[in-house]
């Protein structure tokens, strides 16, 4: 089970790593053809003028495809961290906790972290019916908003799985007091 948990979090973070590398591309291509756009206002007509018919400029609506790359990008990212324990943490009132209770308290943290994904991607699924009942769409680009929600929903529902998965592994960890499937770091 392990296994394809793992398997599950690593493709999605992979395609999270996709979408966000081609959203850099595609700002970068879009801040130079804003500038070369500029820049070639200043010269006579000849070449630049080529260039300028050809539409050089900025990518219209980047910041659309950008807003919308992202959020997808973000949920996508969450099962990995999940699974291996690579959120944040401040141990410093909880280091000296003996074994037991820390495995109790990362048995808790995990139950919430996964209740926090189930709310999110249930939430994300009702927006996404909502916006795709009312025909929502981008100002420029007039792609339906549902599109995005629908991608951010896959990567919400992706984390919330994972979640589920590591809140009930810790809880049989703290229920057994021996590791299951040991932290990001930690020795197995």
């Amino acid at each position: 089970m392990h296994k394809a948990m793992m398997t599950l979090a690593q493709v999605m973070a992979i395609l999270g790593g996709l979408l966000l590398t081609a959203l850099i591309l595609l700002v970068c291509l879009s801040i130079l053809g804003r500038e070369m756009n500029g820049v070639l206002h200043w010269f006579e007509a000849g070449w630049s003028e080529r260039l300028l018919e050809l539409g050089v400029g900025p990518i219209n609506g980047d910041f659309e495809l950008v807003e919308s790359g992202v959020a997808f990008a973000i949920f996508a990212f969450l099962p990995l961290c999940q699974i291996t324990g690579g959120h944040a943490t401040v141990d410093v009132f909880t280091s000296r906790l003996p074994a037991p209770v820390l495995r109790w308290l990362k048995a808790v943290i995990e139950v919430v972290f996964a209740a926090v994904l189930i709310v999110i991607a249930w939430r994300l699924s009702d927006g996404m019916m909502s916006k795709r009942q009312y025909g929502e769409t981008t100002f420029l680009l007039q792609f339906p908003i549902w599109w995005a929600y629908a991608a951010s929903l896959a990567g919400a529902s992706a984390a919330a799985l994972v979640g589920t998965y590591m809140a009930a592994v810790r809880l049989a960890e703290a229920a057994t007091g021996r590791d299951i499937v040991p932290e990001e770091g930690s020795e197995a």
